[in-house]
């Protein structure tokens, strides 16, 4: 299996394109998000289901949100992957309202694969400076 090649589709076919019918294609049915600073998941081990949910709390926000895959460095249970995100600021973020400004932030993740699925993930993403772009 080409852990790389898998997870770029993931990203692409879930994150980019909202196709939830293949969360099950992709994602373990045990996801734990290891380390993603201030993601209301943190820490959380989540079904397909609740996966979806964090999808649509993101989605609800940013709509048009895109990850640009920048690189990519895979090994045997991982795959680290550099980013740049952009998207519209459309929805609500918790309790603050939409904004209707563009957002661009960069980050890391590194992608955790059980049985042949993305487990789960360890992420740095500078969500201050998204604040910032935002206005807040």
């Amino acid at each position: 299996m080409n852990k790389e090649a898998f997870l770029r589709a993931f990203m692409d076919e879930i994150w980019n394109e909202k196709q939830f019918d293949k969360v099950e294609t992709y994602v373990h049915p045990e996801y734990k998000i290891h380390l993603d600073n201030t993601d209301p998941w943190e820490g959380k081990t989540l079904s397909h289901d609740e996966f979806k949910i964090r999808l649509n709390f993101s989605f609800n926000s940013f709509p048009d949100m895109h990850f640009e895959i920048t690189s990519a460095i895979p090994d045997d249970n991982h795959v680290a992957i550099t980013w740049i995100l952009t998207g519209t600021n459309l929805g609500n973020i918790g309790e603050l309202p939409p904004t209707k400004k563009v957002i661009k932030s960069k980050g890391i993740t590194i992608y955790h694969f059980t049985d042949g699925l993305i487990s789960g993930h360890t992420q740095v993403f500078d969500r201050a400076t998204v604040m910032k772009q935002l206005g807040f």
